[in-house]
């Protein structure tokens, strides 16, 4: 919503685009099977179509609006989602925009009690978090996009019904220009929360609803406070509730307030009420100067989630499959992991690289990662916002204690996203081989960056496909080259990448001259090998080459193994 007198779109800041229906060639009877066709041109769908593109396979992605989404909606970005968009070749704007912070800050009753400093080293290429409104977001992934020439994007076009077949799907679609039927042989429902594809087949979220009520409000107003979270809890602004404040870009700052027991959400978002509880919490924060209202809404605390996130050729990602509370910064980060983790594998399925059964796979990762943001999410949002009078107790002597000791303090922490580890994954083969390791990531874990000597990024180097990050020496350095023939031979984007190898490499071999700290991040010795999947996700790991683990462990990550 926006103030009296401004349109729906009229910002203070952003230019919205007017996005015009076009004439779909099935409008003119072509009979074209699209290989993916994605729904919901919002973060997610594009991050997927991008994900796509980077592999050559063509999308069609049909949104029913006729421009991005208004307001900030989904702001904080994470490191491992910043390292999604280098990938799909879309960080560089986002780079130049985003505010990155490393820093929150916990008050109770006006009085700090708590600040935290996320992970961050010279080793990391990206901070932990950075802040861009959604507008933002969207606009650079969809330019992204449209440089690929790989995306065919649909505006004003709705889905209307769906045939979900054992060998494709075929879509009705509505559009200013008339209705028509569009074949895929797989469909990327990305349309969000109220997902009309998750509708049509009669599928549910299931989960838990939370009380609580949240206002969002932007603001625009020239203020000095650094980029950093900051949470209020028992501000004299919002007696009983909650205040979280982020700044963005273009002097723009996030408000997030919760309603109180009982108040009336309709009140609660009339334009002069906004007003006065917004211009109340920034007097508390020490604003006197003057401020604009820019947009706001209201949302609910949830952790819902679909059973299966495939359905046949349907595959749902992001909000479609799963809801989750904004506390800790979830939503978007686990919704762009979705896009890219099914974005690859159905590439790969599409280029005749990888077996069906690989799309198997991505329930068991990504409703596996939703469980654990559950886990974690549940917690703080019972917190933030206590669901019955019992926690508030715990909460106020969490809040009361947290001012003079410690260990209370970490509680009023709402614990940021960190991504997930694929452990449980029917990909991850040989979790046992990371008993022989005492650091470095483990499978099915993230990799783990490293600032290399040259000033690159061990990220920097990896392939499009799997790579091998193979430690030299040792008494099986002689079987290297031969299993990088066998890997090869399977993927065809594979690459390997040698640490420590003074000699002259074989052609497409990347090598690392000098490997001090990436050994020991890795608690690597000659002949330690980690298998990386194009994810940037351990596969798996070896003390030393076992040439045939290693082989059967890229063939069931290709879904050509049971």
């Amino acid at each position: 919503m926006r103030p009296a007198g401004r349109g729906p779109l009229d910002s203070l800041y952003f230019a919205y685009p007017h996005f015009a229906a076009r004439r779909a060639p099935e409008q003119d009877d072509a009979a074209t099977v699209h290989p993916v066709v994605i729904v919901g041109a919002g973060p997610v769908g594009l991050t997927a179509a991008l994900t796509l593109a980077k592999y050559g396979v063509r999308s069609v992605v049909l949104d029913a609006k006729a421009t991005f989404n208004d307001g900030s909606r989904a702001i904080c970005i994470a490191r491992q989602s910043f390292h999604i968009l280098e990938q799909a070749g879309a960080a560089a704007p986002f780079l130049a925009k985003a505010l990155g912070w490393t820093t929150g800050r916990s008050f109770y009753r006006g009085e700090e009690i708590y600040r935290f400093d996320m992970p961050d080293s010279e080793h990391e290429k990206f901070r932990p978090m950075y802040n861009l409104q959604q507008q933002y977001i969207e606009q650079f992934l969809h330019d992204a996009c449209i440089a690929t020439g790989l995306v065919d994007l649909r505006w004003q076009s709705t889905v209307v019904g769906i045939d979900n077949r054992p060998d494709s799907v075929t879509l009705m679609v509505e559009t200013p220009l008339g209705a028509y039927a569009l074949q895929a042989a797989h469909v990327l429902a990305a349309d969000g929360a109220r997902s009309a594809i998750r509708s049509k087949l009669g599928l549910r979220l299931k989960g838990e609803n939370y009380e609580g009520r949240y206002v969002i409000a932007d603001v625009r107003m020239d203020h000095a406070y650094p980029t950093e979270r900051r949470a209020l809890f028992e501000p004299a602004s919002n007696p009983g509730g909650t205040v979280l404040i982020h700044k963005q870009p273009d002097d723009i700052w996030r408000i997030d307030y919760q309603l109180r027991d009982g108040e009336d959400p309709d009140e609660a978002i009339r334009e002069a009420e906004i007003r006065a509880r917004v211009g109340a919490i920034l007097a508390e924060i020490g604003h006197q100067g003057s401020w604009e209202l820019e947009w706001w809404s209201i949302y609910t605390a949830n952790t819902l989630a679909l059973d299966d996130y495939r359905h046949g050729r349907v595959t749902f990602i992001g909000d479609s499959a799963h809801i989750v509370p904004i506390f800790g910064v979830r939503g978007l980060n686990n919704g762009l992991a979705d896009a890219q983790n099914i974005g690859w594998k159905l590439a790969y399925l599409l280029k005749g690289l990888a077996g069906e059964s690989l799309l198997d796979s991505y329930t068991p990762e990504r409703r596996g990662a939703t469980l654990d943001v559950f886990a974690n999410a549940g917690k703080s949002a019972r917190f933030m916002t206590p669901p019955t009078r019992g926690h508030r107790l715990v909460r106020e002597a969490v809040l009361s204690l947290a001012a003079t000791e410690a260990f209370a303090r970490n509680f009023a922490n709402p614990r940021q996203m960190q991504p997930h580890t694929y452990a449980d994954s029917p990909l991850t083969r040989y979790p046992a081989r990371d008993g022989a390791f005492s650091s470095g990531p483990a499978s099915g874990a993230a990799l783990a960056n490293v600032r290399l000597a040259d000033g690159r990024f061990l990220s920097d180097l990896m392939g499009e496909g799997f790579t091998a990050l193979v430690f030299a020496g040792g008494p099986v350095a002689e079987s290297i080259d031969a299993l990088r023939e066998a890997l090869a031979a399977l993927d065809p984007l594979f690459r390997a990448v040698v640490v420590g190898e003074t000699g002259e490499l074989p052609a497409g071999v990347v090598g690392i001259r000098s490997g001090g700290d990436l050994s020991e991040r890795y608690g690597a010795t000659g002949g330690t090998l980690y298998l990386i999947r194009p994810d940037l996700h351990v596969a798996g790991r070896w003390r030393t080459i076992v040439p045939a683990e290693i082989v059967a462990t890229l063939d069931a990550c290709l879904g050509r193994t049971a």
